[in-house]
């Protein structure tokens, strides 16, 4: 045996005497990725059970903008994934995310006719000018009929392709022999002498659940966003605020570390900028008006349109040449503008600014950072909204963000000195920042940051107002690292046998992030990791020779 594939002796642990449940795949986690992986496996032959810790399933897709990265030119769309990605992960799995986006279509189609469902493909940019972006798309569920007159899962609130497509993918679940369990978080996986994985001990109704596999164990739980303690290990500014769902927790990263995984891309989460609740027991960050996204010229100079879509709802039309006016400008806590509030992907590299690092303050200077508008920007639209897939209420937003402020999201000044005080900012650096800020808009040009001047509002019109941002957190693009038959691996290259991982869970993107691009990993892993483990199960079952 290579040295590169030897692993160590296995870890020893007491088998159950007898199991609760034995099936041939057992899937974790009810979002898409484990969707898909239940469906996949299920039409492969293999009695599969699918387990979710929350007691509604949808995870983070059913509040998604639903759409899935797809291509028709599958030599631009590696070229886009290999620009992406960064020389982090390996080309043959590029290839097969690859292969599979252009596959995509057609089989959301073929799940889509069991309810009636509508699917759109169109054409919509790379959400930066690298190798392959011209010719990327959207493969999208944009209308389901029982979902029109109201929603089947009441705590993603407002109906979005996100949830059209989950709807889709939760009837193909129901249409299938899928036993699924809700409210049972896994706990532990269990192996056997050879550090195969055989099981999974989980939890039900306050009491262990054992279940047995054949084929092997499915990790489709998502990342960390919601573990504080993770993202203050892996994050460099620590834990940040956590965006529309408090069930990734982790639970998949830590039982795969336990039975010898490697890890990979722990670093790399995938959000924007928000407001903070002043209820500190709130568990989410507040999101900002949803604006398009664009998509920088190749030459640097302007921009070529918007790419639409995030985990935001589809905004304006794609054929919209303007991009919107933002009403504020971010400040740091010395009262200086610091980013383009505006950069081409918000939800992507929205977060990145406020990593930085003071080392003679030892403090992050830009966390919390305050976004600061005028009368005129209160007026404008609503600024905040939340996403969120749970039972917490959602937050409805007043259409003059006055009931905001009385809230305390926002407060309010009469001057910018005044303002300056109830932000704990120097003042003058504050007035000196906005006049700068309104001397650009004037001349139609910010040359500290370069934020497009379509874009750019004055802020001269008292009272004044700000309210504190922080980095928000989609989701983490890290976890198990994996082959192309999404086998989780040990710090060897070796794969567990018994252990398969999909979607957000030890996701590919250990760069920059590609709108759409989980969706996609979702699909395609997912479908990857059922096959595998259905095919595993069929192999046990053949007699030895």
């Amino acid at each position: 045996m290579k040295a590169h594939t030897m692993r160590p002796p296995p870890l020893r642990q007491q088998l159950p005497a007898s199991w609760d449940i034995e099936t041939d795949v057992l899937v974790v986690g009810f979002g898409a990725a484990g969707a898909v992986a239940a469906i996949e496996a299920s039409d492969h032959g293999a009695r599969t059970v699918l387990i979710e810790k929350m007691a509604f399933p949808g995870g983070l897709s059913v509040v998604s903008a639903g759409g899935i990265r797809v291509s028709g030119d599958r030599a631009a769309a590696l070229s886009y994934l290999e620009a992406t990605c960064g020389g982090r992960t390996p080309q043959v799995l590029l290839e097969a995310l690859a292969d599979g986006m252009v596959e995509v279509e057609g089989y959301v189609r073929g799940l889509a006719r069991l309810c009636d469902a509508k699917v759109r493909v169109s054409a919509a940019l790379g959400n930066y000018p690298l190798p392959g972006y011209e010719a990327l798309g959207y493969c999208e569920v944009e209308s389901v009929p029982a979902l029109e007159t109201g929603t089947c899962f009441p705590q993603a609130g407002a109906v979005k392709n996100g949830t059209r497509l989950f709807k889709v993918l939760a009837d193909n679940v129901a249409a299938r022999p899928v036993e699924v369990l809700m409210s049972t978080p896994a706990r532990r996986l269990l192996t056997d002498g050879d550090g195969a994985v055989v099981g999974l001990l989980a939890e039900r109704d306050g009491r262990p659940l054992t279940i047995r596999t054949r084929g092997g164990v499915i990790l489709a739980c998502g990342g960390f966003e919601a573990d504080a303690e993770m993202q203050r290990q892996y994050f460099q500014k620590g834990a940040v605020l956590t965006g529309s769902f408090r069930g990734n927790t982790g639970d998949g990263i830590r039982m795969a570390q336990a039975v010898g995984a490697d890890l990979w891309h722990m670093w790399h989460y995938h959000g924007p900028y928000g407001l903070v609740h002043p209820d500190p027991d709130y568990p989410f960050g507040l999101y900002l008006k949803a604006v398009p996204m664009w998509t920088p010229a190749p030459d640097g100079a302007g921009a070529l349109g918007p790419a639409t879509l995030g985990i935001e709802p589809p905004p304006e039309k794609a054929t919209q040449k303007v991009l919107p006016r933002l009403a504020w400008i971010l400040v740091d806590q010395g009262g200086r503008r610091f980013m383009d509030e505006y950069p081409p992907y918000p939800g992507d590299t929205g977060v990145r600014p406020f990593d930085a690092f003071d080392p003679k303050r030892q403090e992050f200077p830009r966390d919390p950072a305050f976004l600061v508008f005028d009368d005129a920007g209160r007026r404008m639209y609503p600024l905040g909204r939340s996403v969120h897939n749970d039972p917490q209420p959602h937050l409805s937003w007043s259409v003059d963000n006055a009931r905001e402020i009385e809230a305390g999201i926002f407060h309010r000044a009469d001057t910018l000195e005044g303002l300056a005080v109830l932000m704990g900012v120097p003042g003058p650096e504050l007035r000196a920042t906005v006049e700068a800020w309104n001397a650009a808009v004037a001349a139609g040009r910010d040359a500290a940051f370069g934020r497009l001047p379509e874009t750019m509002a004055p802020i001269s019109e008292p009272p004044f107002y700000f309210g504190r941002v922080r980095p928000i957190v989609i989701n983490t693009q890290g976890g198990p690292r994996h082959d192309v038959r999404q086998r989780v691996l040990d710090p060897f290259g070796a794969p567990i046998p018994g252990l398969y991982a999909a979607g957000e869970l030890g996701s590919l993107f250990g760069h920059i992030y590609m709108s759409g691009g989980n969706l996609a990993e979702c699909v395609v892993g997912g479908r990857t990791a059922g096959r595998q483990a259905a095919e595993a199960r069929s192999r046990a079952l053949q007699p030895q020779a």
